[in-house]
């Protein structure tokens, strides 16, 4: 087993630590206060390739390998984490699902303008009423004519206001339940397609998600990505892939966490010494260090079983299971060794604390990893 990076993805790691604390670290605290998109930082990313990170060369992108594009989600999440998302959602949701089940007409006509940052991309599946039981869609796609007509309503979705191109699920069978629902590329600029509220959110608040309303809205025939009817087995697919970018990104925050504790233990002095001397302190450091270092083989693993075209359900699962898990453990803790500092709101760590409990709820909650993981172990 091989446990270094190649040169090339430790470069990359460097580059694009860079890159996020000269260009995104400034504002962080103020977008997060204010819940403002970051919209200026979108041309900047773009020209670094991110928003086509692992969309291949021939569509436009710069045809990175899993790994290299979870380091690069870590680097960003460790400066802040609405952002990361941003980035993982749009690559690994939207421009993903194009690109393992379109066409080659839907990937040369969507994947170039998703991989240049001139259009965000949006994953639409969950519902009001369909969240972890996402085979119970109830937004509705009919056939009329050459034409597919859809109807209904979606939560919680990442880019949902600011968009240019989504993938949404809806039911072209409603009686086959899971069985019927198809995916289909739907442009910003059909109408019906409408933004209901963008969602004031308790951590990644500069990240935008939104509720949208479908009401009418025609695509052509050739809109439907995939086969007809495998929607749902596809978007599970999709789901794997994006566990891992959830992955690092909780690894991010993690490090961030446990990065500002030691700054904080080596300053601040109690009892005339640093905190840092005090036993309790430097368990708390050691606990962090270790959980975090070992939720990045579990991501780095599924990466590149992933990458290989290896079987990876199971170690996605485990990897964002345990790395979301730790960066909750990690922020709390880091909270803990900042004591009254860190439940001010001038301080990072109160913000790494409100961002790391997404890692365990979206792209499949806790709960839902572990009965992922049971299926796997027991079938």
């Amino acid at each position: 087993m091989n446990f270094e990076l190649s040169e090339q993805q430790k470069l990359l790691r460097q580059t694009i630590g860079d890159f996020a604390c000269a260009e995104i670290a400034p504002g962080a605290t103020q977008r997060d206060e204010s819940a403002r998109f970051p919209h200026e930082l979108v041309p900047k990313m773009a020209d670094v390739g991110l928003f086509g990170a692992m969309v291949p060369e021939e569509y436009g992108g710069a045809g990175l390998d899993a790994l290299s594009f979870a380091i690069i989600i870590e680097e960003i999440a460790r400066v802040d984490a609405a952002v990361a998302l941003m980035l993982a959602s749009h690559n690994s949701l939207c421009a993903g699902h194009i690109l393992s089940f379109g066409d080659e007409q839907q990937k040369c006509d969507h994947l170039a303008p998703l991989a240049r940052g001139e259009k965000l991309g949006a994953w639409a599946l969950t519902e009001p009423e369909a969240g972890s039981g996402a085979q119970y869609l109830k937004t509705r796609a009919r056939r009329i004519g050459a034409e597919w007509v859809l109807n209904g309503d979606k939560l919680y979705i990442t880019q949902g206001s600011v968009a240019g191109i989504y993938v949404i699920m809806a039911s072209t069978e409603p009686e086959r339940g899971g069985g019927g629902i198809s995916a289909f590329i739907v442009e910003r600029e059909r109408p019906g397609l409408q933004v209901v509220r963008v969602e004031n959110k308790l951590g990644v608040r500069a990240s935008d998600t939104a509720q949208l309303h479908l009401e009418g809205i025609r695509v052509p025939e050739q809109n439907l990505l995939g086969d007809l009817n495998h929607g749902y087995r596809d978007a599970l697919t999709i789901l794997d892939g994006g566990r891992i970018g959830i992955g690092a990104l909780a690894l991010g925050i993690a490090r961030a966490a446990l990065e500002a504790s030691i700054n904080y233990a080596k300053e601040r002095r109690q009892f005339d010494k640093p905190i840092a001397e005090f036993e309790a302190i430097q368990w708390k450091l050691a606990d962090m260090a270790t959980e975090i270092d070992a939720a990045r083989l579990l991501v780095y693993r599924a990466a590149e079983l992933k990458e290989k075209g290896l079987s990876y359900k199971r170690a996605a699962s485990e990897a964002k299971l345990f790395a979301s898990e730790v960066a909750a453990r990690a922020t709390s803790q880091a909270l803990q060794i900042h004591g009254g500092a860190g439940y001010m709101k001038d301080c990072p760590v109160e913000r790494y604390f409100r961002d790391a409990k997404l890692c365990e709820i979206g792209e499949g909650t806790s709960e839902i990893q572990r009965i992922i993981i049971a299926k796997e172990l027991l079938r």
